[in-house]
């Protein structure tokens, strides 16, 4: 199992940063895939921001897992995850992404199941420099004995 300090030392980890411009095809085919129709003037629809925040901060879920050190596909566990969406996303608008890693923390909880505690927080900045949304991602990577 993965060291308490080495998890406790991704407290701070800054993602490279990046841009990500979501294009007419990538929000139609995402809005067709879940059963919704476009919406008005462009705006993407909501569900871009499970993906778009982490890839504007060039970055990958592959890479979280690896980050956390997870045990198998299965080991993680969504806790939560919150948007604040400042303003709507926009098809071919390119926004630039930042994130970083602010809490890590191992937790024994009942029955002496073992877990880290890992929560990413990734903004998006529209071309002005105006924050436009937020995302903070809370996941625990469950460890075996």
């Amino acid at each position: 199992m993965v060291s308490e300090e080495t998890i406790a030392a991704l407290v701070g980890h800054e993602f490279p940063g990046g841009e990500y411009l979501i294009e007419h095809w990538e929000n139609f085919l995402l809005t067709r895939s879940i059963g919704s129709k476009p919406m008005k003037n462009n705006v993407v629809h909501p569900t871009a921001f499970f993906h778009v925040p982490i890839y504007a901060c060039n970055t990958t879920i592959e890479e979280l897992y690896k980050l956390g050190h997870a045990d198998s596909d299965a080991s993680i566990m969504l806790e939560n995850y919150e948007c604040d969406m400042l303003h709507p996303l926009k098809e071919d608008v390119c926004y630039k992404g930042n994130g970083k890693i602010t809490e890590a923390e191992r937790i024994v909880g009942e029955g002496g199941k073992t877990y880290d505690r890992i929560q990413f927080s990734f903004e998006l900045v529209d071309p002005e420099g105006e924050l436009t949304a937020r995302s903070v991602i809370t996941w625990n990577y469950m460890r075996s004995k």
